[in-house]
């Protein structure tokens, strides 16, 4: 693949109380030919995540019609898994409904969050309720950490789920950093979901955090692109912060990692010159768009790329 870089989208203007830093993981719902959502996470002074949306020109991205102007969730009641933060990750329609997955953050005392996994409904356009006040997917006696940042797919034989696992936490310079790779589940009917166990995306020596699956069917193959980073430095130092990988698979669960085909790379400067992470993407007028993090994770805001070949 090669992907052309076309630039900035948007970044937070401190504007809102409650919207004061980062734009965080971008996904993407092609409403019509003149119109394109985009769902992110904003901060507050505090750091909690809050969920919005602006609407854009699907074309040339860039040109925003229509700016949040409050969240399309609550925090949860104090002691849920969404009390401290929400973070939208998936999202797919099936016949008049909406199905939006999302991460809901913990404060922890040993370390710094707990992750899980919610489902939100939306029907007919109208706004989006929460399915429950617990997760649809969390820690388990199998995976006894987080589960977070799912991507989901509804084909013709059942759902589909990637998402991350947490593998462990690692003390670096004295403070906990997470680590984590990529699974899969399915399920029948979106909610209630079987976990395969199988690791679609494993961690390695410098890859030790795999996260933020993005997948779709082109070609006769599933192709993924995800973020990957080191533990050490990993906010600061490009050499081992979150880049784009990339891998391919027949059936959705067994995949081939060719992270020298993501066709995509850090800038030499600019918004997305240290890291790049938490892609999603579009396909407009038999074009692929690629929509995308940088710096800070989501505090230079998200921007955009075209696939040119592949």
């Amino acid at each position: 693949m090669k992907w052309e870089k076309k630039g900035l989208i948007y970044r937070t203007d401190n504007r809102i109380e409650w919207a004061m830093d980062r734009a965080i993981a971008p996904i993407c719902e092609l409403l019509s030919d003149q119109k394109l959502r985009i769902y992110f996470s904003t901060r507050d002074k505090s750091g909690r995540s809050t969920p919005v949306f602006l609407e854009t020109n699907p074309e040339r991205p860039e040109n925003i019609q229509n700016l949040f102007s409050s969240p399309i969730l609550p925090f949860g009641p104090p002691g849920t898994f969404d009390d401290n933060g929400i973070l939208v990750s998936s999202i797919v329609t099936n016949g008049d409904t909406k199905y939006l997955y999302y991460v809901g953050w913990n404060r922890k005392i040993e370390v710094p969050y707990h992750l899980s996994i919610g489902l939100a409904i939306s029907e007919g356009d109208g706004p989006y309720r929460k399915i429950s006040d617990g997760p649809i997917l969390d820690r388990s006696v199998l995976e006894p950490y987080f589960c977070t940042a799912p991507f989901v797919l509804k084909e013709n034989d059942g759902w589909k789920m990637w998402y991350v696992s947490g593998t462990g936490w690692k003390i670096v310079h004295g403070q906990h950093e997470p680590l984590y790779n990529i699974k899969t589940a399915t399920s029948n009917d979106g909610i209630h979901w079987t976990r395969s166990g199988i690791v679609a995306i494993g961690n390695d020596e410098f890859a030790e955090a795999i996260g933020k699956p993005y997948v779709f069917f082109d070609h006769g193959l599933y192709k993924m692109i995800y973020s990957y980073r080191n533990s050490v430095d990993y906010r600061t130092d490009r050499s081992k912060s979150y880049r784009l990988g990339y891998a391919e698979s027949p059936d959705g669960v067994k995949w081939t990692r060719t992270d020298d085909k993501t066709g995509i790379t850090l800038s030499e400067e600019g918004w997305d010159s240290i890291m790049m992470e938490y892609a999603s993407g579009y396909v407009f007028k038999g074009k692929r768009y690629l929509v995308y993090n940088g710096n800070g994770f989501g505090e230079s805001g998200f921007g955009y790329a075209i696939l040119k070949d592949g």
